[in-house]
């Protein structure tokens, strides 16, 4: 898979020939220093990108092959995406953005709300439903977002730095979920992290170098 931003002298190539497979019922963290290709590859997993050259293939289908609608289809009934930048709706309370998918989804409110406070007090937010963003710390909107992307049980959940504004404690509760979610035989977990605590959960890690994967390792391996 190759992909690149800009044109013509002033095309910056991210990623240069990335072959991956993720495994149902695998963790796969992704690491490398910054601009290594980590988040724009995410992206193109999840078909907010489009690759130059390459194919996607999540579930047995083609995502690449997808008009703009059925990838939205798609992402909305199979993936989860934990974003770097939360991505949080400002006018929504803690609650109301963790429900949003399942919202869209067509669930009934009280169901949906149901679910996502169940969600958000497993991960110590219960005191917390009614805040709106702006009221929130870094790390409590990081766990809206986490939560957000799980309410919708994904087959397929993407994470972005999910522990990049967490305490240790939090970090290690929240991961061991993803974990716990990404071992299920139908399920597959990829997270994008530089946060060494984490090695210990990932089934394999995933080096990439200059938009190029380096090195694949076993995850209880030492990291190098």
């Amino acid at each position: 898979m190759t992909k690149s931003f800009g044109e013509g002298d002033t095309r910056i190539p991210v990623l240069k020939g990335v072959d991956l497979d993720v495994a149902l019922g695998e963790v796969l963290l992704l690491v490398g220093p910054s601009g290594s290709g980590k988040t724009t590859l995410l992206s193109v997993i999840a078909g907010i990108l489009e690759s130059d050259e390459g194919e996607v293939k999540i579930l047995g289908e083609s995502i690449l092959e997808l008009s703009g609608s059925e990838k939205t289809r798609f992402r909305r009934d199979h993936l989860g995406f934990i974003f770097q930048q939360y991505h949080l709706l400002p006018t929504l309370t803690a609650v109301e953005n963790a429900a949003v998918p399942l919202l869209i989804r067509g669930v009934p409110k009280q169901e949906a709300f149901a679910q996502a406070e169940a969600i958000l007090g497993s991960m110590g937010m219960g005191g917390r439903l009614a805040a709106l963003p702006s009221r929130l710390s870094g790390g409590e909107q990081q766990r809206v977002a986490i939560a957000r992307a799980l309410v919708g049980d994904p087959q397929l959940l993407l994470c972005d730095e999910p522990t990049a504004n967490l305490d240790g404690e939090t970090g290690h509760r929240i991961v061991q979920q993803l974990h716990d979610i990404g071992k299920q035989p139908d399920r597959g977990v990829i997270i994008v992290t530089h946060d060494t605590r984490i090695f210990e959960f990932g089934d394999r890690i995933v080096h990439m170098e200059d938009g190029r994967v380096d090195q694949i390792q076993q995850g209880q391996e030492e990291p190098v």
